[in-house]
C-alpha cells in the first residue's frame, strides 16, 4: 500500500508532518512526500529519506496565480501518482490541496484527503482586496472543485470550515471533521525550566514570537507593542524568530534591520529547531490575524510557557483566558501591551499559566492523540 503527501515546502513535512508519516508508514504504508525546489532543501530531503520516506520534485511555484504554471503542476503531480499508484493521497496548504485533488482524481487515486491547516493571505482583507479581487476568485472556484473531489476535508478548527461553508466553497455533503492542530510531541518539546532575573529573583520579561515574517501574522503589532513596553520597562527582552518570505504579506529586510538597530528584539533567524529560543524565553507572543491551530503556539505551550495570542479563528482555541494566557484583540496594540503588562507586574502568572499550558497540551494536543484521530478517519 502506497500513500502520498503532497506538500508546498519541505521544512513544513519536516517540522510539522514527521510524527504524522511515521505512524502512517507503521499501519505497513510506503509513504512518498511530493515537494518543490528539492535542492533548496537537502537537509530536509535527507532527514525525511532517513526515516525511509521517498521524496519526489513537483514543479509548484508558491505563490500566484499563473493558469501555465497551474497546468504544469497539475501535470507534474499527475505524471508522478499514475508512476507510485498510490490508494491515498493527503494535500495541505492551498496549491497542494487544489492540484494535488484534481491530479489525484484525474489519475484514479481511490482516497483523496485533504488538511486545511488554515486560511492564508488570499482569504483575509488587505490594503491591496481589490487588486486580489479577481484572484480570490479563481481560488475560490479552484477550492470549491478540489474539495467537491474530496473523499474528506480535516479542519483544525471550526471557523475556517464555517468560513468556507458561506462562501459556497465547501458543499454539505463533502465529508468532513475538525481535528486538534497537527499535535506536538510531548517528549521532544520538554516541559523546560523557566529564566530567572539574578538581581531580583523574578521571572525575566522576556518575550519571543516564532512566525513566518509577515503582516498578517502581527510581526508589526508585536514590535510596536516591545516599543511601548521597553519604554515604561527597558529591562523587558523582545526575542524574534523566524524567516523573511516571498508571500505579498511579508516585512522587508529593511524594516527588520531597523528594528535590530534600534534595539527594539533579539532576531535569532530561521531556526531548524525552535527549543532553545523557547528556553530562553519566559512568554510567547503571537498576535496573527487568522490562523489554523498555530504549531508555534503549541510547541511554546508543550514546553510550558503562558500564552498571549489574538481572538482569532485558530489561535483562540489555545487559549483558555487567565488560565494558561491572554487572547487581545487582532490588530489591537493597546490590548497586546495590557496583556504583556500583567506578566511584567505580576511574575508569579508566568509558572502559573506556563504550567496550565503544559497540562492542555497533554490532555488536547499531544500529537499521538491527533495522528489516531487523523489515521482513523482516513480509515488506514
Amino acid at each position: 500500500m502506497k500513500f502520498v503527501l503532497v506538500s508546498n515546502n519541505l521544512t513544513s513535512v519536516k517540522n510539522f508532518r514527521t510524527d504524522l508519516l511515521l505512524d502512517i508508514a507503521s499501519k505497513g504504508y510506503e509513504v512518498h512526500i511530493f515537494a518543490p525546489d528539492l535542492n533548496s532543501f537537502s537537509y530536509e530531503k535527507e532527514f525525511l529519506e532517513e526515516k525511509k520516506f521517498i521524496v519526489h520534485e513537483i514543479y509548484l511555484q508558491r505563490t500566484g496565480t499563473n493558469p501555465i504554471a497551474d497546468i504544469k503542476t497539475i501535470y507534474s503531480i499527475y505524471r508522478l501518482l499514475n508512476e507510485i499508484k498510490p490508494q491515498v493521497l493527503l494535500g495541505y496548504t492551498i496549491k497542494p490541496i487544489i492540484y494535488g485533488t484534481l491530479a489525484a482524481y484525474l489519475a484514479n487515486v481511490p482516497k483523496r484527503y485533504n488538511l486545511i491547516s488554515g486560511l492564508g493571505f488570499a482569504f483575509q482583507a488587505h490594503e491591496d482586496s481589490e487588486k486580489l479581487g479577481f484572484i480570490k476568485k479563481i481560488i475560490n472556484f479552484l477550492y470549491k472543485l478540489a474539495l467537491k473531489k474530496s473523499t474528506k476535508v480535516f479542519f483544525q478548527n471550526p471557523d475556517d470550515k464555517l468560513l468556507l461553508s458561506n462562501m459556497n466553497i465547501l458543499d454539505e455533503l463533502i465529508p468532513n471533521v475538525i481535528v486538534n492542530g497537527s499535535g506536538v510531541n510531548i517528549e521532544h518539546f520538554y516541559h523546560a525550566s523557566l529564566n530567572l532575573d539574578k538581581d531580583t529573583n523574578n521571572y525575566m520579561p522576556s518575550f519571543l514570537m516564532v512566525a513566518r515574517l509577515l503582516k498578517d501574522k502581527g510581526i508589526n503589532e508585536y514590535i510596536q507593542a516591545a516599543r511601548k513596553i521597553k519604554v515604561a520597562y527597558p529591562n523587558a527582552i523582545f526575542n524574534l524568530v523566524g524567516g523573511i518570505d516571498v508571500n505579498p504579506a511579508a516585512i522587508s529586510k529593511k524594516e527588520l534591520d531597523e528594528w535590530v538597530k534600534e534595539g527594539i528584539i533579539n532576531y535569532w533567524g530561521q531556526m531548524s529547531d525552535v527549543r532553545p529560543a523557547l528556553e530562553k524565553s519566559n512568554i510567547f507572543v503571537l498576535p496573527s490575524y487568522r490562523e489554523g491551530i498555530p504549531r508555534a503556539v503549541l510547541e511554546a505551550m508543550s514546553m510550558g510557557r503562558p500564552i498571549i495570542t489574538t481572538d482569532a479563528p485558530g489561535c483562540k482555541e489555545t487559549v483558555i483566558e487567565g488560565y494558561n494566557g491572554f487572547l487581545v484583540e487582532v490588530k489591537s496594540i493597546d490590548k497586546l501591551v495590557d496583556a504583556m503588562e500583567k506578566f511584567i507586574v505580576d511574575p508569579n502568572l508566568v509558572e502559573l499559566m506556563g504550567k496550565n499550558s503544559r497540562k492542555i497540551v497533554l490532555e488536547k494536543y499531544d500529537v499521538r492523540k491527533v495522528n489516531e484521530h487523523m489515521i482513523t478517519e482516513m480509515n488506514l
